[in-house]
């Protein structure tokens, strides 16, 4: 391997992963707020372990909201139904969500951020979604693992899930797949030779043939490291929400801002203004003024603009950074109110993002590309 050649590893975890159940659980409860309350303000915290629900957070909204039907209709729709796993919808449920402090409140009530933080959006054109290759095909693989188990392809699969993705740089770019990582829950009867033959055809297969990059050689194939997986979910291993902020991002490849996003409305910045960066980011590369671009953003509570704003691009930008400014002033108002309006965030979109990351899918705002 010369000097210039380097590995990168990203991770992704399906929906029925403990901290994604907490993930969905927090996103149903924003989304069924906003569709009755576009004001709605929301920090809800979902803990799941053996045979328990936990809802804990904050909340501000007009909406009448029935907590526990929503935490285990989302809980069912994922796959938990099966109370012999130890965790399901019938799991014992228990409510502790309070009311927004009037701290917070009376800042966000004059479009002030409702959090400090620091913020982080990025985009490389290493994809057509212009994300890092590592965390695309992480997210691909998940995505499949969910889908053949919800279409009865893979009869013996069950909700929980991750995939790990090893790619070999040369000069900065990708040039193969080095190693794939696959952890499946699956049914007792099945052996692990037929999970790992069906695993490669029916998952890694079909994703790996989307990209242009070498095929794997069988030993560079890793399905469930110990052997056998067979108890999924929570009883195996706790959840809560916005554990898995590396997974819902760029797969370690970007830096980070200091808040998840999962239960937190958008005048919440950890979310706001994540979204809005990474859409400055992907904007700014799409419209070929870098080909690799990291935005950061941070703001102060009670008030209403950042306090910081940076744009960085690797040395690729096309333009000067006056160009750069003056694209991202057009595009949008890195004020609360203008991520809010621009992007049209006070709508219940959310749970949209509790699996396979929040950034790449292009039915959602931050991810649309506008010509200036």
């Amino acid at each position: 391997m010369s000097k210039t050649s380097y590995f990168f590893t990203s991770e992704s975890v399906c929906a029925g992963h403990p901290d994604k159940i907490c993930d969905a659980i927090s996103d149903a409860i924003l989304d069924a707020a906003l569709k009755l309350d576009p004001n709605s303000r929301t920090g809800i915290e979902s803990v799941v372990g053996a045979n328990k629900i936990a809802l804990f957070g904050e909340i501000k909204t007009t909406a009448q909201l029935d907590f526990e039907t929503i935490a285990k209709q989302t809980i069912k729709r994922l796959g938990y139904i099966e109370p012999k796993w130890g965790f399901s919808s019938e799991s014992d449920f228990s409510n502790n969500i309070h009311e927004q402090s009037a701290d917070i409140a009376i800042g966000v009530d004059q479009d002030g951020a409702g959090d400090q933080g620091m913020m982080f959006g990025f985009a490389i054109n290493e994809t057509p979604e212009l994300m890092p290759l590592p965390i695309s095909i992480a997210h691909a693989l998940t995505a499949r693992i969910d889908k053949v188990r919800e279409n009865k392809e893979i009869t013996w699969l069950r909700p929980d899930g991750k995939a790990q993705a090893t790619i070999r740089y040369e000069e900065g770019k990708p040039v193969c797949i080095e190693k794939l990582v696959l952890a499946l829950a699956h049914n007792e009867e099945t052996s692990a030779q037929q999970v790992r033959s069906e695993a490669i055809d029916k998952i890694i297969r079909p994703v790996l043939s989307k990209y242009d990059m070498p095929l794997l050689k069988d030993e560079d194939i890793i399905i469930n490291g110990t052997g056998l997986w067979h108890i999924p979910g929570p009883e195996s291993d706790a959840g809560l929400t916005g554990r898995k902020i590396v997974v819902d991002t760029y797969g370690g490849y970007a830096r980070v801002g200091g808040g998840a996003f999962s239960g937190k409305d958008p005048s919440k910045v950890d979310r706001s203004g994540a979204y809005a960066a990474r859409y400055i980011a992907k904007n700014i590369v799409a419209n070929g003024l870098a080909s690799k671009c990291e935005v950061g953003l941070a703001y102060v509570i009670g008030k209403p603009r950042p306090l910081m704003e940076t744009i960085e691009t690797f040395g690729t930008a096309t333009v000067s950074n006056t160009a750069l400014k003056q694209f991202k002033d057009q595009l949008i108002d890195t004020s609360v109110k203008g991520i809010c309006d621009t992007l049209n965030l006070k709508r219940p979109i959310y749970s949209a993002t509790s699996a396979y990351g929040h950034f790449s899918k292009t039915n959602l705002p931050w991810e649309a590309v506008v010509s200036i």
